[in-house]
């Protein structure tokens, strides 16, 4: 066992990720931060991390705090005051870690999920009708031990900081007991994912739109462009349906990680909640003072022929709707970005390229900048959150209408997943090819933005697009 800057490591034989979520979920509070579309820079890391220390929670009434996490639902959480973010940086703050180099970049901290609706918060909103004041909008736990892999260099460490020990004896004992908890823990030989799959044929889903109503919605959308309200808003469609008895979330995601492999998916378990997201697309990421978003605008399907697949994405690179769409946002953010960064270091060094993955192909920007002295990723995210690619422009007003027009609250939709670092880096994802699984039933949503140019029934097959990865996934195998 190493010790590098106040972290203990434990190199380990490289071994898949997944294969590691499987034999760690057995200690409770799994978190699985998934690269599964392999890229050099964007799905380099995976992270897997279970038995949290501590469990952040943040509902309508603000931030609370529970060092028994193990007690599951049961759990006694104490209020925190404040501001939820600032509550989370004073928590957050008691268990200072020093970055080491040379390992990959998310050492410990926090992993988890911030819901849409966690906006009400940050500003003034109107607020949907079936907004649950108990229902949590913040859910982060905190692990001082994970296992993390470099996917290019197919290498995998044990990393423990010991926390949440002061004394430095104690907290050096704590990390080799967690070390060797988790090198136990990987010696197990859990079913794979093909077997925990417990299959889900016969399964029923129901929206809160239909194509001619959701079509009605984009019309609404473009009325209000035209009165001068807005320049663009997202709008998104809610699928849900029941799930069969002996249904496994984590074999569910082992489907969808194959059927729409992404560089940003998640899985995380929170007492009465599953979350398995397959996101393309990443929100915020703080290094240092380096930061950058990757705003996606503008789709279009793929197609099995290749020359056919080729004119889709040359049509979409050309499509004045999407780059438009795409620009505006890239605007939107470059000024949330420099609510925080220093004077003229927003950049965009990419606008308007294009990623592809399983069933679509993207227009995606960079947005860079330069963090302020004094700001922090907390600073950053209140600047920005939620995403100004699933909002719309003006944001404030583009989100009141979003409300309006849906009829119901978001949940994780729209939101981040990912991880807030105890030496001040982040990176999360917006939580988009997202299925929430709570009290026996998925939760699916799927959208777009739309401009004064947007055709209202080619947005709603855009939704289509978008889903039909996710509900492949679901599908009994022949």
């Amino acid at each position: 066992m190493l010790h590098i800057a106040g972290m203990w490591v434990r190199r380990i034989d490289f071994m898949e990720p997944a294969e590691a979520a499987a034999r760690l979920r057995g200690l409770g509070g799994l978190a699985f931060l998934d690269s599964a579309m392999r890229h050099a820079e964007l799905g380099r890391y995976s992270y897997v991390a279970a038995d949290p220390f501590a469990a952040f929670v943040v509902d309508a009434e603000g931030a609370r705090i529970s060092f028994d996490p193990a007690s599951g639902e049961g759990a006694a959480f104490d209020r925190l005051p404040g501001p939820p973010l600032d509550a989370l940086r004073a928590i957050m703050a008691r268990f200072p870690l020093q970055k080491a180099e040379g390992l990959p970049p998310f050492q410990g901290g926090a992993i988890g999920a911030i819901g849409y609706d966690f906006a009400h918060h940050l500003e003034t909103l109107a607020a949907p009708a079936d907004l649950d004041p108990a229902e949590p909008t913040l859910r982060f736990n905190l692990y001082d031990t994970l296992i993390a892999f470099d996917l290019v260099e197919r290498s995998a460490v044990i990393l423990s900081s010991g926390h949440p020990e002061d004394d430095p004896l104690a907290r050096q004992k704590r990390a080799a007991d967690r070390i060797a908890m988790t090198e136990a823990a990987l010696a197990r030989r859990p079913d794979p994912f093909a077997k925990v799959w417990r299959g889900a044929d016969g399964i029923v889903w129901s929206s809160n739109f239909t194509r001619q109503t959701y079509a009605a919605a984009i019309d609404r959308v473009r009325d209000y462009i035209l009165a001068g309200d807005i320049y663009q808003a997202n709008l998104a469609q809610r699928f849900t349906c029941r799930l069969p008895q002996d249904f496994d979330g984590f074999g569910f995601y082992g489907r969808l990680r194959a059927a729409n492999p992404a560089p940003f998916g998640a899985y995380l378990e929170f007492p009465g909640l599953t979350v398995a997201s397959s996101s393309p697309e990443r929100f915020l990421k703080l290094a240092g003072s380096a930061v950058e978003t990757r705003p996606i605008k503008g789709t279009a399907p793929r197609s099995p022929d290749a020359a056919s697949d080729r004119d889709l994405a040359d049509a979409l690179l050309a499509s004045e709707k999407d780059r438009a769409e795409n620009v505006m946002i890239v605007d939107l953010l470059r000024n949330d970005l420099a609510r925080v960064t220093t004077p003229d270091s927003v950049e965009v060094p990419m606008l308007c390229g294009l990623e592809s993955y399983a069933s679509v192909h993207h227009l995606v920007s960079v947005v860079t900048g330069t963090l302020r002295e004094g700001a922090d990723g907390y600073d950053l995210v209140a600047a920005s959150f939620p995403g100004g690619s699933i909002t719309g422009a003006p944001k404030i007003r583009a989100m009141d209408i979003i409300t309006e027009l849906e009829g119901t609250a978001r949940g994780l939709y729209c939101g981040s997943i990912g991880y807030l670092g105890f030496d001040g880096t982040l990176d999360l994802n917006i939580a988009i090819r997202t299925v929430t699984i709570t009290g026996g039933r998925a939760t699916l949503q799927a959208g777009g933005g739309v401009t004064i140019l947007s055709d209202p029934f080619a947005e709603y097959e855009e939704t289509l697009a978008k889903a039909t990865r996710v509900f492949a996934a679901f599908e009994e195998e022949a």
